[in-house]
């Protein structure tokens, strides 16, 4: 996607989004944590390690990192920040903090939930919307994380109807934003809560995940939509494997 693709106006738009969720965050991450820590008393179980991994790879390179993950829950995105650092992390390191591509019918449809959506650096994608729709979202994170910037994109498009990940459901966005960005490392973030049978709207209260990373660069010779599909089953099929080996220590 070429730079001339996002105007001006789109560009500082979205710079003036990051600087006001910037100097709210002292305020809005602690709450965010808070609420997930001891509202809903949600524990990651293996979260030391998981948060030592993410500042390493963070630290390691200042190559563009795109996370993907999979998708359960409406919320996913909020256990999948929380179990990646912590909120003086964020604070310390505010580009860590990732960017989220929600559904607008869930995440913006009324003012309040459009305010929240704002803070939380998320940029809002209409579900069923044309492809010039789509690849102008695309594209706004390609410019964030091109700039440093780290986002959170589930490639398989929405929530797995059959509790598992697919390699069938690979969405090509994901691998379009990854050939977009020259040596776009991929951090495979598979988290699952152990009460978690299949989708739902959020996880249980007092649920507890567990949580594996993997990183990866993925590369194809393919072109096109042929090259977006390559690289967006790449990374479902290390989510694939991750699951299994999420089911295997299970049992």
């Amino acid at each position: 996607m070429a730079e001339s693709a996002l105007a001006d106006g789109e560009r500082r738009t979205l710079l003036r989004q990051h600087a006001v969720s910037r100097l709210l965050s002292p305020l809005w991450v602690p709450i965010f944590t808070a609420v997930m820590r001891w509202g809903l008393r949600w524990r990651v179980e293996n979260i030391d390690v998981v948060r030592e991994e993410f500042a390493r790879l963070r630290a390691e390179s200042d190559a563009p990192l795109l996370i993907c993950a999979n998708h359960l829950t409406m919320y996913d995105s909020f256990a999948i920040e929380w179990a990646l650092a912590g909120p003086r992390y964020y604070l310390r390191d505010f580009a860590a903090l990732a960017w989220n591509t929600p559904e607008k019918a869930n995440f913006a449809s009324t003012w309040w939930k459009r305010v929240i959506a704002y803070l939380l650096k998320c940029v809002p994608v209409e579900r069923g919307s044309d492809r010039k729709a789509v690849a102008q979202v695309l594209e706004k994170i390609r410019f964030l994380v091109a700039r440093g910037e780290t986002a959170l994109i589930f490639p398989e498009g929405g929530r797995s109807r059959t509790g598992r990940v697919e390699v069938d459901s690979a969405a090509y966005g994901v691998g379009r934003l990854v050939s977009s960005l020259p040596g776009c490392r991929v951090l495979c973030v598979y988290l699952r809560g152990d009460q978690q049978e299949t989708w739902s709207k959020s996880p249980v209260r007092g649920e507890t995940f567990r949580v594996s990373l993997e990183c990866l660069e993925p590369k194809t010779d393919a072109r096109g939509l042929r090259g977006s599909l390559d690289l967006s089953r790449q990374i479902v099929t290390k989510l694939v494997e991750m699951e299994k080996v999420w089911f295997d220590d299970r049992q």
